[in-house]
């Protein structure tokens, strides 16, 4: 396994024929992790992750300054998993001269991201397309796997990237079902356990045990409740009489711990 922390060496270890599958990562590794990097090997030759804590995608409030940063651990997990390279680069060679990032563009697809995740961060996506569209311009990936926990992101990038095929992979969960999460570290023994309900309560709602009210309620129980919507998996839009996917979505404060999750059928 190559590790590579510089655009030239990068651009220059790029330039052959083999096909490329790219992780993007912010660190902080976890089986969910290591299954992207699994499936980006069953679709390409040579796999790439990076590695790289984005700033674009925190608001002054939130965790930039705190996000875990497990290098040394991640590496490891790295040297046991089918990567080939990983790339990690600085802040600067991201965003050289702080580059700004246009949101003009997007004027007309403004609802996208100011919807669900993008009410209360409503930051966090454009900060996302920021950085995979720069790191798909230095790295030129054939195909780049994302995580569906983080399914708006994924609906998102598929949607305003072009020229690399973007794969999504499925939720890898703990044993309790919880969704794994790098945050999941933030988590007590005590809110490990109370984490566990946002699945079961998702799960009620797509076995027809709970209307959204109902599940609504629930949550509330345990959870500070950010958002719980159904929507067309294919549009994030209302379900219509021409929807084929159903899409059920939620984000809940556990204390100062933000969980996300879904479920789509």
């Amino acid at each position: 396994m190559k590790i590579i922390n510089n655009i030239s060496e990068m651009q220059n270890w790029r330039n052959d024929s083999a096909k490329i599958a790219f992780v993007p990562t912010m660190g902080g590794l976890h089986q969910g992790h290591l299954s992207l990097i699994d499936l980006a090997k069953k679709n390409a030759d040579k796999v790439v992750v990076s590695i790289f804590v984005n700033p674009t995608q925190f608001a002054q409030h939130e965790d930039f300054g705190t996000y875990p940063r497990t290098m040394d651990a991640d590496l490891a997990a790295l040297e046991l998993s089918p990567t080939d390279l990983v790339f990690i680069p600085n802040t600067h060679d991201i965003y050289p001269d702080n580059a700004v990032f246009n949101q003009d563009e997007f004027a007309q697809d403004k609802a996208l991201f100011e919807i669900l995740c993008g009410k209360s961060r409503p930051h966090f996506f454009y900060g996302v397309l920021q950085v995979v569209r720069r790191l798909f311009a230095i790295i030129h990936p054939d195909v780049a796997v994302f995580g569906q926990k983080d399914y708006q992101q994924l609906h998102i990038i598929k949607h305003f990237t072009s020229g690399t095929e973007i794969i999504g992979a499925p939720i890898v969960r703990e044993d309790n079902g919880l969704a794994m999460s790098t945050r999941n570290q933030y988590l007590n023994a005590d809110e490990y356990k109370i984490a566990s309900k946002l699945h079961k309560i998702l799960k009620q709602i797509e076995r027809g045990e709970l209307d959204l009210q109902s599940a609504t309620e629930q949550l509330q129980r345990y959870f500070k409740l950010d958002y719980l919507e159904l929507l067309d998996a294919n549009t994030l839009k209302k379900i219509t009489d021409n929807t084929s996917k159903i899409a059920i979505l939620s984000a809940v404060y556990l204390n100062k711990v933000r969980l996300i999750d879904n479920i789509i059928f």
